[in-house]
């Protein structure tokens, strides 16, 4: 299977992350999202220290 690279235009890209910003901000906002940002935040620091 070969790889195929798919080039996507960068107005594409910004208007994608234009209409994702506001809901990603809303959910990290969020008690779950900061909750979950924690526990990824503590397993990152133990797979740093345990290397």
């Amino acid at each position: 299977m070969k790889n195929k690279t798919v080039t996507i235009p960068d107005e594409a890209i910004h208007r994608l992350a234009r209409c994702l910003l506001p809901e990603v901000v809303k959910y990290f906002e969020s008690e779950q999202g900061k909750r979950e940002f924690a526990e990824w935040r503590a397993k990152q620091r133990k797979s740093a220290e345990a290397a």
